[in-house]
């Protein structure tokens, strides 16, 4: 099969460590170009998500899905459990109108791939079911033998938990100011010297901030650049 025309490539990692390591998304790129090779093509642009696949609310892969429809492309990824594992994530998918490839299923194109995402979402609402019927059968089964469902526990978050998430939170904020650092000392070499000047060339680039805003103002410059020095 040869492809044609432009593409919009998603990748998502699972972790901040992953996104700035490059775990993982060496191996989806090259998928991806494997799978494209031999072509007329290009690719557009490029999205990475650092996400759990079992999360639906995914800010880059809605500006891959925007950019898709802006440009008229179709959208790539690697293999389709690094897209979702959710059946409204599919359901999202086949609904925004956008042609999309995976790279480890080639047989997903056109409308007989939709055909065939379409039985895949059915299969996954089937299956979804199931588990939810089995799960409520036992409840109601423990709920019988007198065993108490839910309620407190008697556990709370101790300070190392606490401590741990907050790290996590600073380290994917860390990486998403990592992304964005290469644009802005590109902007500081041609001449933006200033906040301003630097959030002007980000909006112009159409660059989002790290909190997902298309707008970037001379703070959201100074916070990345403060966390770049970190």
């Amino acid at each position: 099969m040869t492809n044609q025309g432009k593409f919009i490539a998603y990748y998502r990692v699972s972790t901040a460590r992953q996104g700035r390591s490059g775990l993982g998304l060496e191996a989806q790129r090259e998928a991806v170009r494997t799978y494209l090779n031999g072509g007329d093509w290009t690719i557009v642009a490029e999205f990475t998500e650092v996400e759990s696949g079992r999360r639906s609310d995914r800010p880059e892969f809605e500006r891959a899905l925007a950019a898709a429809r802006l440009h008229g492309a179709s959208l790539v990824v690697s293999k389709m459990d690094r897209l979702t594992r959710s059946v409204a994530f599919l359901s999202r998918l086949l609904e925004s109108g956008v042609d999309v490839r995976f790279a480890d299923l080639p047989q997903i194109e056109g409308p007989t791939g939709r055909f065939l995402l379409h039985q895949l979402v059915a299969v996954a609402e089937l299956e979804a079911a199931m588990i939810s019927g089995r799960i409520k059968a036992a409840l109601a089964q423990a709920k019988r033998r007198g065993v108490r469902l839910g309620g407190y526990r008697g556990t709370m978050p101790t300070a190392r938990s606490l401590a741990q998430a907050s790290a996590s939170l600073r380290a994917r904020a860390d990486a998403k100011a990592a992304d964005v650092v290469p644009a802005i000392r590109a902007l500081q070499a041609h001449g933006a010297t200033s906040l301003h000047a630097i959030a002007k060339g980000l909006n112009e680039a159409g660059i989002p901030t790290p909190g997902g805003s298309a707008v970037w103002s001379a703070v959201q410059v100074a916070r990345v650049l403060a966390r770049a020095t970190v």
